[in-house]
């Protein structure tokens, strides 16, 4: 390995492990462990050393166990009870999306596509090198759990689905191509969040989001009461098809963006500012009363933004429908972005994934991960709202 090679390969492991791997290391070793422990006092109905007429049992020490992270291996203790009847998910949930990274690097270097780069990061991360038997073996138990949660039945309804796509690099036959990423999140009558779809298409054209949304039916998809994406118009023209019944909401967001082709380069940003505003009215009513100010305002200066805005805004204002209180998590696709961006900050670390497979594979390790977390928390929003608004809604039409 020449000098220049081996300062590529140290950059790109220090990418990975930051500006203080040993710190980090520790730091992420320390929140595991308290994770156990209180996994382990949650099991018994009390802490160590505590009395209480509700515990469940008694600890029985530890055993060791190491677990394999982006930042090194973590070498833990793992509380035992005297029964032998605790167990913890913590090292199957963290470590789906870490093997499904870390093979995907290794896949790269097996198949011969990658670079010493490649190799320097996996036996960093795992301290080995990977055959492609190893690799399969990965990839074999990872999609059987991927699979399962891809395929899985839709029992209850979801009022609400956001919808939208992302674009990766993949090589395939020798090629360097972007293909799209297509998520679908919903939202049930719990009110939680629900990952219910993660699928790769060649690009973003109505058939594959029209093929992606006849799955979702498939599997039992009903209810959905407002659909929000960006205004792609394969996406729009597949939802009115597959999904007629359902209320369409343009990501606002999206529409700023859009408004910016629309200006010239040199402009202020009062104007695009007080269009911003527009969104955060209590009602159509004010918003509508603030259009029509703001077209009047900014007509003269920038004629060919105000006609495109007056043509298409009110494609951004169904959420004004809802309760007052979802409209903050419906009137754009937001909810996704804390998704899309721990994606992207594993994706960056492959950059160009050896083919498609690999990078589905990530991606929906990624998912169930989120997905689990948000079944987990607290409900993201409280449908009782919708209920609530939905009667009186009824009332007034008689």
């Amino acid at each position: 390995m020449t000098k220049t090679e081996g300062r590529t390969a140290s950059a790109a492991v220090k990418d990975i492990l930051l500006s203080n791997p040993d710190g980090l290391r520790e730091v992420i070793r320390t929140v595991m462990q308290e994770v156990l422990e209180a996994e382990m006092d949650e099991a018994l109905g009390a802490a160590k050393g505590e009395r209480t007429p509700e515990r469940l049992g008694y600890r029985s020490g530890h055993y060791g166990r190491t677990l394999i992270t982006r930042v090194g291996k973590l070498e833990l203790r793992v509380p035992q009870d005297r029964s032998g009847h605790f167990s913890t998910e913590l090292f199957e949930r963290y470590q789906r999306s870490e093997r499904a990274l870390v093979a995907t690097l290794a896949e790269m270097y097996v198949q011969g596509v990658s670079t010493r780069k490649v190799k320097a990061i996996t036996e960093e991360l795992c301290g080995h090198a990977f055959s492609a038997s190893s690799i399969s073996a990965i990839n074999k138990r990872l999609d059987e759990s991927l699979k399962a949660f891809a395929e899985r039945s839709l029992q209850e309804p979801f009022a609400y689905l956001v919808l939208d796509a992302r674009y990766e690099k993949v090589r395939e036959a020798g090629v360097v191509m972007s293909q799209a990423v297509l998520i679908a999140v919903g939202i049930d009558w719990d009110g939680r969040r629900q990952i219910l779809s993660v699928e790769m298409a060649g690009r973003e054209s109505r058939c594959a989001w029209k093929d992606f949304l006849v799955r979702l039916k498939g599997r039992g998809l009903k209810g959905v009461e407002l659909v929000v994406s960006d205004d792609h118009a394969g996406l729009v023209a597949a939802i009115g098809e597959v999904i007629p019944e359902a209320a369409w909401q343009r990501c606002y967001v999206h529409f700023l963006r859009n408004a910016l082709d629309h200006l010239p380069r040199k402009h202020g940003d009062d104007c695009l500012q007080e269009l911003r505003w527009l969104y955060d009215r209590r009602d159509l009513d004010e918003a509508k009363a603030d259009l029509a100010a703001w077209l009047g305002k900014w007509s003269v200066r920038y004629p060919r933004l105000t006609s495109w805005v007056e043509e298409t805004i009110e494609q951004t204002l169904t959420f004004f429908r809802l309760p007052r209180q979802h409209h903050k998590h419906l009137k754009s696709t937001n909810m996704l972005e804390r998704l899309n961006e721990e994606i992207r900050r594993r994706t960056y670390v492959v950059r160009i994934f050896p083919n498609t497979e690999s990078c589905l594979r990530l991606v929906r390790a990624l998912a169930v991960e989120t997905h689990e977390n948000w079944m987990e928390a607290n409900r993201y929003i409280n449908m009782d709202d919708l209920r609530e608004h939905k009667k009186l809604a009824l009332r007034q039409a008689a």
